[in-house]
C-alpha cells in the first residue's frame, strides 16, 4: 500500500491515515463502496459513502498521476535527456498540470519557429541576447549568424529567429506559466459573440450573442451552454485576459536592465506572450472550466438521479396503467400485486362523445375482472386528458388515479431488457407495464433504464462521458444497496447493482431461481454457480429472503454478525424472533458484553436498530398527488394561479415543476425562496410536491415562469406533505 498516497489524501479529506489506509486495504481486496461504509465501520473509523468514495477517487487519480510520471521519465531516459536534478523536479510535482509544465521544454513536439531556429544555428545568439549584456549590440552579433545556405538571408531574419527561441523558453518557464494561469483564472473574462451570419439560426444562443464574465465565476450551466453553442457552429467562445498586466508580469520575470539586448527580450515576450502563452493558457483555462462544469452537472444529475429512484414506492398493489394517446388510443395494461402483466387492451376515450360511453364500460370491466387498486396514467400527451376521462367514469371503490413521469419508458419500450422481458408484446405494451412498474416501485423500474434518458440531468450530453457514467452508476449502487433487494422477485437489472454481484452474477441468480424455486436462506446463495465466498461477503448483507427460517435473513444484519444475534438471544433465553419483536427484550442488551476485536459499538448500533425494524423500506411513504382541476394544457394556465406541482428537475438555475399542462414550468433559483439561494438544492429535490404562482405564460415559446416566493412548500422530502 503506497503510504505516500495515505498521507496526502488523509491531509487533503482531514481524516486519519489509519481510516485512509484501512479504507485503501478494503478497496484493493475487492470491497465495495457499500459494504464498506455498512459493514466495516469499526475498521475505517465510520467512514460514510461519501468518504469512501472520495477515498477511491483520489487513489485513482494520484495513481494515474504516477503512470504519466513514469511515462515522462521513460521517455526522457530513452532519448537522453535525463538529469538528476530533472528527474528531482519531476518527482517534485504534486500535480498533473505542474507535471506538464516540468515535461513541457522536452516534450516531442512538432517543428515550431523556435524548432526551425535552433536548426539555423541561431541558439547560441539567442542565449547571448537573453543574457542582456549592456555591451552586446545585438545588431552586431548577429551578423556574425548571416548565412543564406542556413536560410538566414539577413540581420533581421538572425534576430527574428532569436527571438523566436527566447519566446518559446518565456513560454516554457514553469515559473511563468504558473503566474500566467493565476492570472488567468483570477482575472480571465470567459467571452462568447455570435458568429456573424449565425443569428437567426442560433437564436436559441441569443442569450450568449453578446457575453462576458468572470471565468472562476461563470456557473456550469453557462459554460455547458457556451460551449455546446460553439461546438454547433453558433457561438465563438474565449478566454480575455489582462494583457497588459501579463506583459509586466513576464517584463518583472524575464527583462533585466535598459540595453538594446533587453528590447530584443521584451519583444520577444510580447510575441511568445500573444503566439504562445496566452493561447496555451486560454486552452488550459476552458478545459479546467469544462472539468469544473462537468462536475458541478455530475452532482446536480446524480442528487436528482438520488431523489428519482428513492422515490416512495406504491407497493404491491393490483395497477391497471394507461399509456395515454389521441389518435392511436389509450393502451391499457393490468398488472398484479408482483407487477406481472396479466391482460393488455386499448381504450378510445378521445375519438368522440359517442364512444365514451362504450369505453367507461371496458374500463370498469376490466378493474372488476382484476381487482386494481390504483389506475396510474402517463403524464404525457393526452395525460390530463386521459386523467379527467377516467376521474369522470366514476369508478366503483373510488379507485385513486395517480399520474406517473414516464420519462424514459420509450427508451425502455425499445429496449433488449424489455424484449427480453415481453418477447411477445409491442412497444405499447412494454410502455403502459413500464408506468405501472415505476409507480409499485420506481427504483425496481428505473434501474432498466440509461441514467441519462431518465430527464432529470443538464447539459448530459455535453459532460464527460466516463466522468457521468462513473458519477450515475455510484449513485443507482449506493439507492439499490441503501434499500435492498429480496432475491426472489428482483429483476437481474436490479441485482446486477448489489454490492458484489454484477451483470453475470445477477443473470446466475435468476437461472438457479428458475431452475430451484425461491431461495429459503441466504446460505443458499453459496450454491449459485461462480458466487464465491467473496462476493456472497460483499452482497449477502443487502439481499433479503422474506419468510425465511431465520428470521434475518429478512433484515440488513450480515450473516457474519448472526453470531452476535444468536449470543444475545441465548443470554436472554429467548429466541431471535422474539428478541425482534420484543422492544422490552432488547433494551435488556448490554451491548458492551458483545464487542469484540472485529465487532464494535458501531456495528453493533446497526444490529439494534435493524432488530427493531428489520429489512425496513428507508423510503418516504407513497401519498397520492392530484394536479389542479381544469388546468390540463398550457392554454388554462394564468397570470397569478396558485397551483399544486411536482418537482421534475433540479438544475444550478433553477427548478422545473409539472403542473399537469405537459409543460413545465421553470422556477428561477430567484424565485425558489424569499431568501437568497445559492444552490436550488437547498430548496427542493426532485419529486417533492410544491405549491407554485404563475409569473408568466408565453404560449408562442411553450414556456410558463413560475415562482415559490411566499408559497408554503407543498411537501417537505419528497414524499411527504
Amino acid at each position: 500500500m503506497n503510504e505516500t498516497y495515505i498521507a496526502k489524501i488523509a491531509s487533503e479529506l482531514s481524516l486519519r491515515p489509519g481510516q485512509v489506509g484501512a479504507t485503501a486495504v478494503l478497496l484493493s481486496e475487492g470491497a465495495t463502496v457499500p459494504f464498506i461504509a455498512r459493514y466495516r465501520k469499526e475498521a475505517t473509523g465510520s467512514l460514510d459513502e461519501v468518504a469512501v468514495t472520495a477515498i477511491r477517487d483520489r487513489f485513482s487519480q494520484l495513481a494515474e498521476l504516477d503512470a504519466r510520471r513514469e511515462a515522462m521519465l521513460k521517455s526522457l531516459e530513452e532519448r537522453g535527456l535525463l538529469t538528476d536534478e530533472l528527474r528531482k523536479d519531476i518527482l517534485a510535482a504534486e500535480t498533473m498540470t505542474s507535471l506538464e509544465d516540468v515535461y513541457l521544454p522536452f516534450k516531442p513536439k512538432r517543428r515550431t519557429r523556435a524548432t526551425i531556429a535552433r536548426e539555423r544555428g541561431l541558439e547560441p545568439l539567442a542565449e547571448l541576447l537573453y543574457a542582456q549584456d549592456p555591451a552586446v549590440d545585438p545588431a552586431t552579433e548577429a551578423q556574425a549568424f548571416v548565412d543564406a545556405e542556413k536560410g538566414v538571408e539577413s540581420v533581421e531574419a538572425a534576430l527574428a529567429g532569436a527571438s523566436d527561441i527566447i519566446a518559446e523558453w518565456v513560454n516554457e518557464d514553469q515559473a511563468a506559466r504558473a503566474k500566467m494561469r493565476e492570472l488567468f483564472r483570477e482575472k480571465g473574462l470567459l467571452r462568447s459573440q455570435v458568429v456573424p451570419g449565425k443569428e437567426e439560426e442560433g437564436r436559441k444562443y441569443e442569450d450568449y450573442f453578446e457575453w462576458e464574465e468572470p471565468v472562476a465565476k461563470a456557473p456550469s450551466h453557462r459554460i455547458l451552454a457556451m460551449r455546446r453553442g460553439r461546438r454547433e457552429g453558433f457561438l465563438r467562445l474565449q478566454v480575455v485576459d489582462d494583457e497588459d498586466q501579463a506583459q509586466r508580469t513576464l517584463e518583472a520575470m524575464f527583462v533585466r536592465g535598459h540595453s538594446a539586448s533587453s528590447e530584443v527580450v521584451r519583444q520577444a515576450i510580447a510575441d511568445g506572450y500573444k503566439r504562445l502563452l496566452a493561447p496555451s493558457m486560454e486552452t488550459e483555462i476552458l478545459a479546467a472550466a469544462k472539468m469544473r462544469a462537468d462536475r458541478e452537472a455530475i452532482r446536480v444529475f446524480a442528487d436528482n438521479l438520488r431523489q428519482l429512484l428513492l422515490a416512495p414506492p406504491l407497493g404491491g398493489k393490483n395497477v391497471l396503467a394507461i399509456d395515454p394517446g389521441f389518435r392511436t388510443g389509450c393502451k391499457v395494461v393490468c398488472l398484479d400485486a408482483q407487477g406481472q402483466l396479466k391482460h393488455n387492451d386499448v381504450l378510445y376515450p378521445h375519438h368522440g362523445a359517442n364512444r365514451v360511453a362504450s369505453e367507461i364500460g371496458k374500463l370498469k370491466t376490466l378493474c372488476e375482472k382484476y381487482d386494481i387498486e390504483v389506475i396510474a396514467i402517463g403524464n404525457g400527451t393526452a395525460g390530463r386528458e386521459t386523467e379527467v376521462f377516467v376521474r369522470e367514469a366514476k369508478l366503483p371503490g373510488d379507485v385513486p388515479v395517480v399520474m406517473v413521469n414516464e420519462s424514459g419508458a420509450s427508451i425502455y419500450s425499445a429496449s433488449e431488457v424489455a424484449r427480453e422481458e415481453f418477447p411477445n408484446e409491442d412497444v405499447t405494451v412494454r410502455g403502459a407495464v413500464s408506468i405501472g412498474r415505476r409507480l409499485m416501485d420506481p427504483l425496481a423500474e428505473l434501474v432498466k433504464i440509461d441514467p441519462q434518458s431518465i430527464g432529470v440531468g443538464q447539459y448530459q450530453h455535453d459532460i464527460d462521458p466516463s466522468l457521468l457514467k462513473q458519477g450515475l452508476d455510484d449513485t443507482v449502487v449506493s439507492c439499490v444497496n441503501n434499500v435492498g433487494v429480496d432475491v426472489n422477485t428482483a429483476s437481474k437489472q436490479l441485482l446486477q447493482y448489489v454490492s458484489g454481484l454484477g451483470a453475470q452474477l445477477a443473470q446466475n441468480i435468476v437461472d438457479y431461481r428458475n431452475e430451484n424455486g425461491p431461495f429459503q436462506s441466504r446460505a443458499q446463495l453459496k450454491k449459485v454457480p461462480r458466487l464465491g465466498a467473496k462476493a456472497f461477503e460483499q452482497a449477502a448483507g443487502f439481499l433479503r429472503i422474506r419468510d425465511a427460517a431465520n428470521p434475518l435473513d429478512a433484515s440488513a444484519v450480515h450473516p457474519e454478525s448472526y453470531g452476535v444475534v444468536d449470543a444475545m438471544a441465548s443470554d436472554l433465553r429467548c429466541s431471535v424472533a422474539d428478541l425482534m419483536k420484543n422492544n422490552a427484550l432488547r433494551l435488556k442488551v448490554r451491548l458492551q458484553n458483545y464487542v469484540t476485536d472485529t465487532v464494535g459499538l458501531p456495528t453493533l448500533n446497526d444490529i439494534m436498530q435493524e432488530l427493531a425494524k428489520p429489512g425496513r423500506d428507508p423510503r418516504e411513504q407513497f401519498e397520492i398527488f392530484s394536479f389542479a382541476d381544469g388546468i390540463n394544457k398550457i392554454e388554462d394556465v394564468q397570470l397569478g394561479m396558485r397551483l399544486p406541482g411536482i418537482v421534475t428537475n433540479v438544475t444550478a438555475f433553477g427548478a422545473f415543476v409539472d403542473i399537469g399542462v405537459h409543460q413545465d414550468g421553470l422556477v428561477h433559483i430567484s424565485q425558489l425562496a424569499n431568501r437568497f439561494v445559492k444552490d436550488p438544492a437547498e430548496v427542493v429535490k426532485v419529486q417533492q410536491k410544491v405549491m407554485v404562482t404563475v409569473l408568466d405564460v408565453d404560449l408562442a415559446k411553450q414556456r410558463i415562469n413560475l415562482s415559490m416566493k411566499g408559497a408554503a412548500k407543498r411537501g417537505g422530502p419528497p414524499g411527504r406533505n
